[in-house]
C-alpha cells in the first residue's frame, strides 16, 4: 500500500495534514515533499492525523521529526493525532515526539491549541499543562 498525504487549507496559523496507508522508506520522500510548503510558511502548529496510517518505518519517523525540528526553529509546534495502536507504540519506543504533543483525537488537538492560545493572552504562556 502506497501512502496518500492530504493537506488541508491552513486554519489561521494551523495546518492540519491526514496521512492514509504506509509511511515508509518508500514514501517518506512523499511526505518530505509535501510538508515543504508547509513549513515555509512558518504554521504556528502543525496537526498530523495518523488515523489512516498504518504503518510507519524509521524513515517516516525521520521525516516526523524534520518536521518538528522544523518547526520548532520558527517556534511552532507538531502535534499528533488519532495514532493506531501500532503506530503509538512505534512513538512510545523511538520517543519521537514529546508525548505531550500526542492526541488522541482532533478533539483532543483543538483543547490544547485553545488552551495555549488562551494561556499566550492572558500573558501566561507555560505550556506544560493544557488541562
Amino acid at each position: 500500500m502506497s501512502l496518500e498525504i492530504k493537506v488541508d487549507t491552513p486554519q489561521g496559523s494551523r495546518c492540519l495534514v491526514s496521512l492514509h496507508g504506509r509511511l515508509d522508506t518508500h514514501s517518506f520522500e512523499q511526505l518530505d515533499h509535501a510538508l515543504a510548503p508547509v513549513l515555509v510558511s512558518h504554521p504556528d502548529a502543525l496537526v498530523l492525523d495518523l488515523s489512516a496510517l498504518d504503518y510507519i518505518s524509521s524513515a517516516g519517523i525521520r521525516s516526523i521529526f524534520k518536521a518538528r525540528k522544523s518547526l520548532a526553529a520558527h517556534g511552532g509546534k507538531l502535534l499528533v493525532t488519532n495514532l493506531q495502536p501500532q503506530i503509538q507504540k512505534v512513538f512510545d519506543i523511538v520517543k519521537a515526539v514529546p508525548m505531550d504533543s500526542v492526541f488522541s483525537s482532533m478533539a483532543e488537538a483543538d483543547a490544547y491549541l485553545d488552551t495555549m492560545q488562551r494561556k499566550v493572552l492572558e500573558g501566561n504562556v507555560e505550556d506544560d499543562e493544557y488541562s
